[in-house]
């Protein structure tokens, strides 16, 4: 048999023009440009442009431009959104039904007060990046900065002041001041935020025979009020309805008052009569009074003798009745 070359034979060459690999460069250095050149900041952020690794500029959202290549660097900053740092406790998910994350923090918030009594504080800071370039690059660890300097104002706070009053009537005052000691303290480390909120969010004695005994108190205090908006509503009941009868009482006194001065007045004007005819006639007069006032005293009066002064006739009158009475 002959014999058959059965080598595989070469396949078609590429050969490759420098001036095809120039074509190709070129054309990956304007897509690497154009990929690398724009970058997109969106409408909560603001974005601090590097240029070999210097501050250069600040920009809005949208879509923005830097030169390629790594000559310009950004990194976007969210300045508009409030975040917040949580003390004690931490949530794990919030919404209708907040779950927090399991195990207390008791270097975040046990602390002394000012009367050496041992208190738990929770908290909460809300804040939002005013300077985003100070934010970057004026300190080294800006969570930790925020996290050291809350919990010294709040100790601070917290130590000037009676565990009664923490927990009770100076809450709100701790949380104003301790937002403006915060603010201040920021800015004099640079830090670039501006504080929005600070909020008291649990202040209880720690667990056991302490914490039960201000529970005590604590429904005391509320019992009292109770009472007293109990009271006050009682109050506010009762005091229109004695204002009316007050009211109704004054009315009927004016009424009876007007009746006495119209009776007077009568009673002056008869008077007046009288003597008018007692000028007349004094003794026809006097004798008329005296019989009406007589006859007004006996005229209800049964088995009554009329006598006079002298007893004239008296003997004798009682004879004739004791006779008649007998026939």
């Amino acid at each position: 048999m002959p014999e058959r070359d059965v080598t595989p034979g070469k396949g078609p060459q590429i050969t490759l023009s420098p001036r095809l690999v120039i074509i190709a460069i070129i054309v990956i250095a304007v897509v690497g440009s154009v990929m690398s050149s724009f970058f997109k900041v969106d409408g909560s952020e603001q974005s601090v442009v590097l240029r070999l690794g210097k501050f250069n500029r600040i920009v809005g959202p949208g879509l923005q431009f830097k030169m390629p290549f790594g000559i310009e660097h950004n990194y976007n900053v969210p300045t508009q959104v409030v975040q917040k740092k949580e003390f004690g406790f931490r949530t794990q998910r919030s919404g209708i039904d907040t779950i927090y994350a399991s195990g207390d923090f008791p270097e975040e918030s046990i602390m002394l007060t000012g009367d050496l009594n041992i208190i738990d504080v929770e908290w909460i800071i809300q804040y939002r990046i005013s300077d985003p370039k100070a934010w970057l690059f004026n300190v080294n660890d800006q969570n930790q900065t925020i996290r050291d300097i809350s919990q010294s104002i709040i100790n601070q706070l917290v130590g000037d002041r009676a565990i009664l009053d923490v927990i009770g009537s100076e809450r709100s005052n701790i949380e104003i001041q301790a937002q403006e000691l915060m603010q201040q303290k920021y800015d004099q480390y640079g830090l670039g935020i501006t504080v929005t909120t600070v909020k008291l969010q649990n202040t209880v004695p720690p667990e056991g025979e302490v914490q039960e005994a201000f529970e005590d108190v604590n429904a005391a205090v509320q019992d009292m009020e109770r009472f007293i908006n109990e009271g006050k509503e009682q109050y506010n009941k009762e005091i229109p309805k004695a204002r009316g009868q007050a009211q109704r009482i004054t009315q009927e006194a004016h009424g009876y008052a007007a009746e006495r001065e119209n009776q007077a007045n009568g009673d002056v004007a008869r008077f007046l009569s009288v003597e008018r005819e007692y000028r007349k006639s004094p003794e026809i007069t006097k004798r008329r009074l005296y019989i009406e006032m007589m006859e007004d005293t006996f005229a209800d009066a049964e088995g009554t003798d009329l006598i006079d002064k002298h007893l004239q006739n008296f003997i004798p009158l009682k004879s004739l009745q004791q006779a008649g009475g007998q026939q």
